[in-house]
């Protein structure tokens, strides 16, 4: 389900949507964002990071969650956009380097290296896992 939600000053939306994740849905939802992102302006590097990020969030629903419903958003803030995902796992992700030899935890840890910002808080229900990332708007100075 897509639910844009104008903001009258940035004269863009805010798509948001709700779905079972599973890991064949994983690209269809790459493209979606990446589809959303170019329709902004996204420069290809930015897409690409967000296809990336986009993939980790997921991934980590369809592994680490019992309940696989979330709800994914893109949301524009002038040259920047979050991209977060919610699930119903209270459980947070670890969001600090991990050890050279650890099995999970790098997937965050590289996005992080690669955008603005990457985050996670709890809410009620369960809990919100983002990044932030720059635009890169194509013919901007």
């Amino acid at each position: 389900m897509t639910v844009p939600v104008r903001f009258p000053e940035a004269r863009q939306y805010v798509y948001a949507w709700d779905f079972l994740a599973d890991a064949r849905g994983i690209e269809t939802w790459r493209r979606t964002v990446a589809l959303v992102l170019r329709a902004w302006g996204a420069s290809d590097a930015a897409v690409e990071v967000a296809r990336l990020g986009l993939s980790e969030l997921l991934a980590n629903v369809v592994r680490h969650v019992a309940n696989p419903h979330c709800r994914l958003s893109v949301v524009p803030d002038g040259e920047w956009v979050t991209v977060r995902v919610e699930d119903r796992s209270s459980l947070l992700p670890v969001l600090m380097e991990p050890a050279w030899d650890a099995e999970s935890g790098r997937g965050l840890w590289m996005l992080r290296m690669m955008c603005r910002d990457v985050g996670c808080s709890s809410q009620a229900g369960g809990k919100a896992v983002w990044f932030v990332l720059d635009l890169g708007l194509r013919g901007a100075a």
